[in-house]
């Protein structure tokens, strides 16, 4: 997994160590637009904005939020979708392709 460094993010919770797929990483490392939609992404997440996820779960996320769950995030740029995962412990926050969970 690839890191995000000297990423601060103001938010709901703490998102603990920021880590990337290799596939985010990669793709980030070759996109700037790429890597513009992984930061406001990452600045949605944390302000429980959580994206393209059906209704119930985002009721679900709102339940997590202050009961120490994981948190689950869904974000849409054209044909790409990247996950957002906050782990329950808060400790780090991990974006994926779907197909890479």
């Amino acid at each position: 997994m690839g890191r995000l460094e000297k990423l601060k993010v103001e938010g709901k919770f703490k998102l603990g160590q920021l880590l990337m797929s290799r596939g985010v990483n990669d793709r980030v490392a070759e996109s700037e637009e790429f890597a513009v939609f992984v930061w406001q992404s990452l600045k949605r997440h944390v302000k429980g904005d959580w994206g393209d996820l059906p209704k119930e779960d985002k009721k679900e996320n709102e339940f997590s939020l202050h009961r120490y769950l994981r948190l689950l995030s869904a974000y849409k740029n054209g044909d790409t979708k990247i996950w957002i995962i906050t782990e329950a412990d808060r400790s780090a926050t991990t974006v994926l392709f779907p197909e890479e969970y």
